[in-house]
């Protein structure tokens, strides 16, 4: 039985859609982030990360995790990889090559992608049109230029980034470019990279988790 912890305002966006892609039964147990809640310690709170019943799951009280039969995952891109190998399918690896490039891509996504990317979503949010804020987010579109390069030089030859397929590759890496996707005229510049993310985007899965994800409190 799969339980996945964590609300779709969350890293748990990234198996959210890979489960709506694949069907698969699961429980989802929303569990909100503690700092979103005035007093998370409050009687009437909602389950969130600093709840003791999902300490025992997660001790860093960090959302998504995962419970599959007692194997518990608590990094996002750990349960993608690991759903789409246990349920199988075109997101899974078909062999040892695609996993190994599977992992190679989420490893890709999280050190080289993310920071950059959330550096640029969290400036626009609460920096508005300052000089400091545009100044900040510079250097941040500076220092994702070559990943995003690395992304174009190998999605103008393919479509996809694993196996001419839309995998879970895929999943992880659009979910961490996706962050940067409110500075238009950085991905400008990357007209794969911008096409490759209107192709993962507009999968009826995606919309689906993203339709979930708006419908929850900001």
């Amino acid at each position: 039985m799969l339980t996945l912890y964590g609300v779709y305002r969350s890293r748990a966006s990234r198996p959210l859609w890979l489960l709506a892609e694949t069907g698969a039964a699961f429980t989802h147990v929303p569990v909100i982030q503690s700092y979103r809640l005035a007093n998370p310690q409050a009687a009437d709170a909602a389950l969130n990360t600093a709840s003791p019943s999902f300490l025992a799951v997660n001790p860093l009280g960090q959302v998504p995790a995962l419970d599959d039969d007692g194997l518990v995952l608590t990094e996002s891109l750990a349960i993608t990889l690991h759903l789409a190998r246990r349920i199988g399918g075109p997101l899974a690896p078909a062999n040892d090559a695609e996993t190994a490039l599977m992992e190679q891509w989420a490893l890709f996504a999280a050190t080289s992608v993310e920071t950059p990317a959330l550096e640029i979503l969290y400036t626009q949010q609460d920096g508005g049109a300052t000089p400091e804020a545009e100044a900040a987010i510079a250097i941040s579109a500076e220092k994702l230029r070559r990943p995003l390069s690395r992304l174009q030089a190998h999605l103008v030859a393919d479509d996809w980034l694993v196996g001419d397929r839309f995998t879970v590759a895929d999943i992880n890496t659009a979910e961490c470019v996706r962050y940067a996707q409110g500075h238009a005229t950085l991905l400008a510049e990357f007209p794969a990279v911008t096409a490759w993310l209107d192709r993962c985007q507009a999968r009826p899965a995606f919309q689906a988790m993203w339709a979930a994800r708006m419908a929850e409190p900001a």
